[in-house]
């Protein structure tokens, strides 16, 4: 078939998927009739695809697929060895690929993809991908720095695709609980927000560990793992899951649950970008008075402080605070002493507090979100402890893939959750945390003497992507790209 043909049988598809259920109503035999209960046409199906098939790629393209009423034609994964392969036997005729540059280039047919690989390809894969008008589901955080979060939110604009980012707590149905709470002025003007966790939950804080390309799996390809990060000979204990704290590959705490945690009071509260940020991290000692110094990794802990302008929602400025690495807020007076703040075992949570009390929720993933309103007139009122759930992560997947039938700007898409032009500032705004924590780990030559010159407050210029008081902060906001994975 030529290739003009193939493309208007493709474009006649997609337009049918968009019209079908408009169609549908002028039929004259029923298709169930003809197909059986439950029959779905072939012309009715989303062609999807994964970049990443194992770990949360596999939920995420098992999800998307709706119990089989989605297509999945295609995957994507540079080690089937691993955790994929259970996605490519639960997806027998996809066809396999290790490269998804290939895939998408080979399979004009696909509609759509889930994106789920480790952080620092999510902004590479994209952008391929929204290139050639495929709608796009990407995994948390949504990109790797700041520049790509605002570059794909613009994109996903000008290309008309529909979007959605893997934070699924964000279509749990509870946080309209907590958004009452807030609209209806119970907390009064809200000034303060404490979010923090109890990861990392891998190794982190030392140093890289030394390349060994003797250890290389052999079904991995290391060189597409890289992706646009600097060449290099394998690491060993890097993939496929410790890379989250190497900032060549991750973002950390902060990338691997803030998108989770901090999008509770983002949404609620309807925040945009910071204006400043300031941190302090944890240091290791191996030798007296020396600290370690490791700036290539992320630190075993830091807190964080981000500033807010005041919102219609808010009243007042927001002062948030974040925690990583088992470190939490001091437990309010107003909560018993005896109850958990955030989630069980206070492991994890958002406190947003106002002059009439203090609302307490914990960690917006697939965890019961759990949310309690305590009020100083001793006024209480609590969410459920245990969450219906009737599909799985709160059909966060199911919603975007009805969306991508939809189309661009229908009642579906504008309905997300997580679409780009949410997600992006709100990753965003997790982002600048990481930016905080490079720029504290910032060191120079001083006479004899070395100081460490980015530890201050910096001051952010959101609609610029700046920092207007520290030039060398924001070398952060972007990186380097290895040749043929520019952005």
């Amino acid at each position: 078939m030529s290739e003009k043909k193939n493309t208007s049988k493709i474009a006649s598809r997609r337009n049918f998927i968009k019209t079908g259920a408009m169609a549908s109503s002028f039929m004259i035999v029923p298709r169930h009739v003809l197909g059986g209960v439950g029959f779905i046409a072939p012309s009715d199906q989303l062609n999807l695809a994964a970049i990443g098939a194992g770990g949360k790629g596999h939920s995420d393209i098992v999800n998307a697929s709706v119990n089989g009423r989605e297509r999945v034609v295609a995957l994507c994964d540079v080690d089937f060895s691993g955790s994929a392969a259970k996605t490519v036997k639960k997806f027998p005729k996809a066809k396999l690929y290790a490269d998804f540059r290939e895939m998408l280039d080979k399979e004009k047919d696909i509609d759509a993809l889930t994106i789920s690989t480790p952080d620092h390809v999510h902004g590479p894969a994209a952008k391929y991908a929204m290139e050639r008008n495929k709608h796009v589901y990407v995994q948390k955080p949504m990109t790797h720095n700041i520049r790509e979060a605002r570059m794909l939110t613009q994109m996903a604009r000008d290309q008309k695709v529909v979007t959605q980012m893997g934070n699924q707590g964000g279509s749990n149905p509870l946080l309209d609980m907590v958004q009452k709470w807030v609209d209806s002025g119970k907390l009064g003007n809200i000034t303060k927000v404490e979010v923090w966790t109890n990861r990392p939950v891998w190794p982190q804080g030392g140093a890289m560990p030394k390349p060994d390309p003797s250890k290389k799996p052999e079904a991995l390809h290391w060189d597409l793992w890289l992706g646009p990060s600097k060449e290099t000979p394998y690491i060993p204990n890097i993939h496929p899951f410790n890379w989250r704290g190497w900032w060549e590959y991750g973002t950390g705490a902060l990338g691997d649950v803030g998108c989770h945690l901090i999008d509770i009071p983002f949404r609620t509260l309807d925040l945009m970008y910071p204006t400043a940020a300031e941190c302090s991290v944890s240091s290791v000692y191996s030798q007296m008075w020396t600290p370690d110094y490791h700036p290539k990794g992320c630190p075993p802990s830091s807190f964080i402080t981000l500033n807010f302008d005041a919102t219609e929602r808010s009243k007042a400025p927001i002062v948030m605070t974040w925690s990583d690495g088992g470190i939490r807020p001091s437990h309010p007076d107003i909560i018993p002493a005896d109850s958990d703040i955030g989630g069980s075992g206070s492991a994890n949570g958002v406190l947003i507090h106002g002059e009439k009390g203090i609302i307490s929720t914990n960690i917006n993933d697939s965890s019961p979100l759990m949310p309690k309103l305590y009020l100083n007139d001793g006024t209480t009122e609590f969410g459920p402890e245990v969450e219906d759930m009737p599909e799985p992560e709160y059909g966060h997947q199911r919603k975007w893939v009805d969306a991508c039938k939809a189309g661009f700007g229908s009642k579906e898409h504008k309905g997300l959750t997580s679409s780009f032009d949410y997600a992006g500032p709100m990753t965003e705004t997790v982002l600048m945390g990481n930016l905080a924590i490079r720029s504290y780990m910032l060191k120079r030559k001083s006479g004899r003497n070395e100081e460490f010159y980015g530890r201050k407050k910096l001051l952010w210029d959101g609609e610029n992507m700046k920092i207007t008081n520290l030039e060398d902060a924001n070398q952060f906001v972007t990186r380097e790209y290895r040749k043929g994975w520019e952005m």
